[in-house]
């Protein structure tokens, strides 16, 4: 478009809501309609051509209705991340990739707009003496946004899309995430109500996986959900409850936790408790949820390998209780059964990279025994550069009980 595309568009934004009808709530085809009408206006006094109509009229809308720039983003089903690093840069990542976008918002004013109309969407707030806050989108995206003065070069925006579908285990099967085996083992190990931890570094595919395997929980069972942001897509649940968190308000008050939500949790007769991502405290409440009666449970932590798991759930354990940590490592090693850790490749894949068991403790440490790990294979020459390997078979289950119990000898 031509130079003066921003005045244009400002123009007729300001003329589109000297028209709308405040006693009511207008819909998206009302709204279209007003804008469509004041593109053509414009198009007298100044000659566009049909594509330039059609990106004014988009550009309004969305600035009006949605996120404004963004949601060109927002709509592309390629892109994955979105990251708003003050009004100047934005980058994406799509295919695995991040990139810088062509595009920046005018001015700060403008970013700081998107910012107050997305927390708005979701009832929450932000504002430079509280400069940090995370909100959901409508099509179930995460984003966390940082203004100044903790950020210094303004508004920082960051958006988690996630597939408009739930993402079950036949399309980690041909992403290649996992293997066969692999897949069959877990799915043996969910319905025995092994009591799981998904473990793996940042956009590495915790969320997604925990969604998948939720596919072989029997549907008659109770399922009770908890997140700071409710974006657990999960697969064949009848019996659902999902609680979020709340951050307190202006005042510091009306918060409410993930361990108020877990001790909540437990007087709803949950057959099984996901906790989208242990990060503290409540990461003890969530091991005594499991250590007490409700096994099959499943959680997820950031980690870099299953044994950095291991230790990061004794450091949040402690800062939900100053327990001795002999007593905390046999808390972790009666609650968990299994870790699945999962990374993200240099190609940008993100696969399954080692399921390991845990396998009680000997000389004061919690063992592991690692049943599956990744192994790469050479690299792929047909120019994609995608890293090849699977997941190989290392050893056997060696605490069988609960799958005795539930009538599988198999894996």
């Amino acid at each position: 478009m031509r130079q003066n595309s921003e005045e244009l568009q400002r123009q007729i934004r300001q003329r589109v809501r000297e028209r709308m009808d405040l006693s009511r709530e207008l819909t998206d085809e009302e709204v279209l309609e007003l804008i469509d009408e004041e593109v053509l206006k414009a198009g007298r006094n100044e000659p566009l051509f049909l594509d330039e109509k059609l990106r004014l009229r988009r550009e309004v809308f969305h600035s009006m209705r949605g996120l404004d720039m963004l949601q060109e983003l927002i709509e592309d089903p390629e892109i994955t991340e979105i990251m708003v690093n003050g009004a100047s840069d934005i980058f994406i990542e799509k295919d695995g990739r991040i990139r810088r976008w062509d595009r920046k918002f005018s001015s700060g004013e403008r970013l700081e707009d998107v910012v107050q109309q997305i927390v708005s969407l979701c009832n929450r707030s932000v504002s430079r003496a509280s400069p940090v806050a995370d909100a959901r989108l409508a099509d179930g995206s995460r984003v966390n946004i940082v203004l100044e003065p903790a950020a210094v070069k303004g508004p920082v925006i960051t958006i988690r899309k996630f597939p408009g579908t739930p993402v079950g285990m036949s399309q980690l099967l041909a992403w290649e995430s996992v293997t066969e085996e692999a897949a069959e083992f877990l799915k043996a190990a969910i319905r025995a109500r092994y009591n799981i931890f998904v473990s793996g570094g940042t956009g590495s595919g915790k969320t997604t996986l925990l969604g998948a395997l939720s596919e072989y929980i029997p549907s008659e069972e109770r399922l009770i959900t908890i997140e700071d942001n409710a974006e657990l897509r999960l697969i064949g649940v009848e019996n659902l409850v999902r609680l979020e968190a709340r951050g307190a308000n202006a005042e510091g008050e009306h918060e409410i936790t993930i361990r108020d939500l877990i001790r909540t949790a437990l007087r709803m007769r949950p057959d099984r408790i996901i906790v989208g991502e242990v990060r503290g405290g409540e990461t003890l409440d969530m091991l005594q949820a499991m250590n007490t009666g409700h096994d099959g449970s499943l959680s997820t932590g950031h980690a870099n390998s299953p044994a950095d798991m291991l230790n990061r759930l004794e450091t949040m354990t402690l800062m939900g209780m100053e327990l001795p940590l002999p007593a905390i490592r046999r808390q972790i090693a009666s609650a968990v059964d299994l870790i699945v850790h999962l990374g993200r490749l240099r190609d940008g894949s993100r696969r399954v990279l080692e399921i390991a068991e845990v396998d009680g403790i000997r000389d004061g440490e919690i063992c592991l025994h690692s049943l599956f790990s990744f192994e790469e294979e050479e690299q792929d020459t047909g120019g994609k550069n995608r890293v090849r390997g699977s997941l190989r078979r290392r050893g056997e289950l060696l605490h069988r009980e609960k799958l005795q119990a539930a009538g599988t000898g198999g894996t």
